[in-house]
């Protein structure tokens, strides 16, 4: 299917459809000013070109309008978040009822559990995966904490058989413990391997046995084809800084399913931006929650944040997921081709930790002089993402990574080998 030479690479671009939104980002530069080899888009996403257009045009709606700007400019700030939802829902397959824009991610984890994680006598254990991202850690060991349990007992961590646990070891550890378990919260796509679950299955698997599960998509979302609605997630959290070309830190996304929206029964904090719009600026003292998702609002959002995610969103509502991924595929199996055949014409122990069912991902291991290799393709314009304690991830983003930068990536990679370790022939 792959060849070898940059021709071969030249002529993937030619025949790329989204080969032009390249041209819609902005690449971090070389001394020298060429565009750097970008590959840490799963850290970061690279800024779109409309984004600085976004927020500069709030600030001159602040600039003329002042306080009316939430009701008066041509895009009023109030309910800004509003018109942003059919965009993101299309993105994680909900509709637009079922997602909201709010707060940062393990923030809305947090918040999320006070809704969802709710403990009983018998049935009060979290399950997660073995080594989840630590932040995902601290936040299951804290909520357990804070419901005055022992996270010894109470915390089921899946491992799987020397690698990261696969869907099989999920459903299974499901199975094993159902009638113990209240809450499962999984990434649905690793951070370290970039091994994409079966969200499918295992919510199926979970809702079967009257257990509440969710989903950390920080890795997933604007990455991977989700359908949260049809699949039947009962809540789901993501960041929007990596795939999804928001900005450093930028705000996080939220989805509740529906059939939990008008469950009054469901505790939850509540604030201001969580009352119904008709009766928000009434002043009244007691809560009429808005309609879906928006009813676990706290306050009124940062508009100067969201613009450049709704910048963003426009070029996924353009693309479509479907095309996106289509690419990601491709771009992603070249590269796992260009990695092999330099494992091959060097003999030099490379490991691909990542599965076949997986995103724009390939986690590299490389258990002798890693570090070294990962500094030396630094210092020669390749921007990777180095995880202790001896892989380097590499991310081929659709929107922006071209099929001639993971060629280049490739030969780079082969000459920090040869560069680096004297004994490669």
């Amino acid at each position: 299917m792959f060849q070898s030479s940059l021709q071969f690479a030249k002529d993937l671009d030619a025949n790329d459809s989204l080969a032009s939104y390249r041209d819609q980002f902005h690449f971090p530069k070389t001394a020298e000013g060429e565009k750097k080899l970008y590959f840490t888009g799963n850290s970061l996403g690279l800024q779109p070109l409309n984004a600085k257009n976004r927020i500069g045009r709030i600030l001159d709606e602040w600039a003329d309008y002042a306080v009316d700007g939430h009701f008066y400019s041509e895009h009023p700030w109030w309910d800004y978040h509003e018109r942003m939802a059919p965009k993101l829902a299309k993105v994680v397959g909900a509709e637009p009822s079922e997602v909201t824009i709010m707060n940062t991610l393990t923030a809305n984890l947090h918040f999320l559990m006070v809704s969802f994680y709710r403990p009983t006598s018998t049935r009060y254990a979290i399950l997660c995966e073995e080594k989840a991202f630590p932040s995902d850690q601290y936040l299951m060991k804290s909520q357990l904490k804070f419901h005055g349990f022992d996270f010894e007992s109470a915390l089921i961590e899946v491992s799987g058989n020397g690698s990261a646990p696969t869907t099989e070891d999920f459903v299974k550890a499901i199975e094993e413990n159902k009638d113990r378990v209240a809450l499962i919260l999984l990434g649905g796509v690793n951070y370290y391997t970039a091994g994409v679950l079966d969200i499918e299955t295992i919510t199926r698997v979970a809702r079967s046995h009257g257990i509440t599960i969710g989903w950390d998509l920080a890795h997933a979302a604007g990455n991977i084809s989700l359908k949260l609605h049809d699949w039947g997630v009962d809540f789901a959290a993501w960041c929007s800084y990596k795939y999804m070309n928001a900005g450093p830190g930028s705000l996080s996304g939220v989805f509740i399913h529906k059939r939990h929206h008008d469950q009054s029964s469901i505790p939850r904090f509540e604030g201001w931006w969580g009352v119904d719009k008709s009766e928000r600026f009434q002043m009244n003292d007691s809560f009429k929650p808005a309609v879906g998702a928006e009813a676990w609002q706290l306050s009124n959002l940062p508009i100067l944040a969201l613009a450049p995610y709704d910048a963003s969103l426009d070029l996924f509502e353009e693309v479509g997921m479907a095309s996106l991924t289509a690419k990601s595929k491709q771009l992603t199996d070249y590269l796992e081709f260009k990695i092999r055949e330099i494992a091959e014409q060097t003999g030099y122990p490379l490991e691909i930790i990542t599965p076949q069912n997986r995103g724009a991902q390939l986690s590299i291991y490389i258990p002798n002089n890693g570090r070294a290799i990962f500094d030396h393709l630094c210092e020669n314009g390749v921007v990777p993402d180095w995880r202790n304690p001896n892989v380097i991830r590499v991310a081929p983003a659709p929107f922006y990574n071209s099929f001639e930068d993971v060629y280049l990536f490739a030969e780079r990679f082969k000459d920090a080998i040869y560069s680096t370790d004297s004994s490669v022939k």
